[in-house]
């Protein structure tokens, strides 16, 4: 056993190029409202749970596999009513869909008809 402690997973790229971990729709939308936030601004759990429109147990699920990914970042403040989890993108996250973009418009734009 690891004894609950993972190394973040490095991302594989699929054979389209398309890094998985933000491909699925879930993802793909909070990095996206995370990414219109300012360098080193934050979200509240709360608040990315109203705009996704996910429940918290499925945001948690997506939120725990872009953080195994490093692409982004947790913080508990407080505790019980009072408490807030604040959720940002890191710099290696803001990359990661920055060529996730690239990518993605490399296919579009191959995909047109001259």
């Amino acid at each position: 056993a690891d004894g609950g402690h993972r190394a973040p997973a490095a991302p594989v790229m699929n054979s389209g190029g398309l890094d998985p971990a933000i491909h699925v729709p879930a993802r793909l939308r909070i990095m996206v409202t995370l990414a219109s936030l300012r360098d080193g601004d934050d979200m509240s759990f709360t608040r990315l749970q109203d705009v996704i429109g996910l429940t918290p147990g499925n945001l948690i699920t997506h939120l725990r596999k872009l953080e195994d990914t490093g692409y982004i970042t947790t913080h508990k403040n407080g505790g019980g009513v009072t408490g807030r989890t604040a959720v940002a993108l890191t710099v290696g996250g803001r990359a990661a869909l920055d060529r996730y973009s690239a990518v993605l418009r490399e296919l579009l734009d191959s995909a047109s008809p001259q």
